[in-house]
């Protein structure tokens, strides 16, 4: 039986289900049916988590630290996160204005929940992750995205970001690598943002740092707070241990900010979900007090990748791609399909469309630029093997070349 909309709150009415992961579940139904699907849709590593990471897990559990934690996580965990911050960012915070979450996007969430009120402002530098709108929305939040042009490498501009400004604006939220595009912010383009931060004291700034060591320029990532020290009291720092660590199913996030932001999500977790898991914090530890002997070969793995996709598909007729900084993924720009007519006689309308067509005739799954807030572009992550990519690629070019 089918369940009344008169008894799903308004406030669920307003979102939708990730297109992500409604790409995913298609990939996956197709796969059953037999159909052979190269799947160009997940963003996460396929990489194995570390082998010494797995052992603490097990370590842990033989250990019986199976139990309750504390709501914000364990000491240890949250004094290893400090320790992170001044190493690898040189940022200072104290356990106590740190709280360890159920993976980034609980904290991201929570975040938005503990601060929006009806009608706040959220600033999104479009393309964005999928999830910041509907989260913004959920917690009755108004998103505003503000598109980020190709020409500019598909960073927020300060010109942009004084226009978007109003008095309503609550947040910022910046993503460096950015998910879908890969743009990785520069010192310089952080210290023109800044500059316009400083202006509009309101303005709380978000940064998602999850995937700040995935970058291909070989630098570090530098973090906004280290360009301008005085926004720290109005910024949170987002990140987690699921993209570097290849830790996606261990669910373990963490968010760092003002005490008294962090002590509103340390109540609001205490009456949702608790503590994270006890065992994945065990596992987190180790992930951030261990050498990453592991990351640079992985990273070059992702360079290699990245290169050869790019060769590939912008030798494709009506596809082309700029060169991400970091994450790992392709923003492929389908303009010149756009258009085109398919052997059916369809019209390829919209990158929706685009995608459709990859998975009905190239057996080659992706997602559209559209739910990414800037279109006509397709996603295409490089999370995957060469030859994965290389196959994939070959596909779409013959199922291009029956365009008409």
């Amino acid at each position: 039986m089918p369940v009344s909309s008169s008894r799903i709150a308004a406030r669920m009415r307003r979102i939708k289900p990730s297109p992500t992961s409604a790409a995913q579940d298609r990939t996956a139904q197709l796969k059953r049916e037999g159909r052979d699907i190269i799947n160009l849709v997940v963003g996460e590593p396929d990489f194995d988590t570390p082998e010494p990471i797995r052992k603490a897990a097990c370590a842990a559990i033989e250990r019986g630290e199976t139990r309750y934690t504390q709501t914000s996580g364990t000491l240890a965990l949250r004094e290893a996160i400090s320790a992170k911050f001044e190493r690898e960012n040189g940022l200072k915070y104290s356990p106590s204005e740190i709280i360890v979450t159920c993976g980034a996007k609980h904290a991201i969430f929570n975040t938005l929940a503990v601060t929006l009120e009806a009608g706040d402002e959220v600033i999104i530098p479009a393309p964005y992750w999928v999830s910041y709108p509907d989260m913004t929305l959920a917690n009755d939040g108004t998103p505003v995205p503000v598109v980020c042009r190709e020409e500019d490498g598909f960073c927020l501009t300060p010109e942009a970001l004084e226009t978007a400004i109003t008095p309503r604006t609550r947040w910022l939220i910046l993503n460096s690598p950015n998910n879908p595009t890969g743009a990785a912010y520069s010192r310089e383009r952080l210290a023109e943002l800044a500059r316009v931060l400083m202006k509009h004291p309101q303005v709380l700034v978000m940064t998602d740092d999850i995937y700040e060591h995935i970058r291909f320029d070989g630098e570090q990532t530098t973090h906004l707070l280290v360009v301008e020290p005085g926004l720290r009291d109005r910024t949170v720092v987002i990140n987690g241990v699921s993209k570097t660590f290849a830790m996606t199913g261990w669910r373990i996030g963490y968010a760092a900010g003002p005490k008294d932001i962090i002590a509103a999500l340390d109540m609001l977790q205490s009456q949702s979900t608790s503590n994270p898991s006890s065992v994945s914090q065990a596992a987190a530890l180790a992930a951030l007090t261990q050498p990453m002997d592991f990351l640079p070969e992985w990273v070059a793995t992702y360079r290699r990748r990245r290169d050869r996709g790019l060769e590939l598909i912008n030798a494709i007729p009506g596809l082309s791609c700029r060169a991400p900084g970091g994450a790992f993924y392709l923003y492929v720009n389908c303009g010149g399909l756009i258009g085109k007519g398919t052997p059916d006689g369809a019209t390829l309308e919209s990158d929706l469309d685009v995608v459709m067509y990859l998975l009905e005739y190239a057996n080659v799954a992706m997602v559209a630029g559209t739910p990414y807030g800037v279109s006509p572009f397709l996603r295409m992550s490089i999370a995957t093997s060469e030859a994965n990519i290389e196959n994939a690629c070959l596909r779409m070019s013959a199922a291009i070349r029956k365009l008409k």
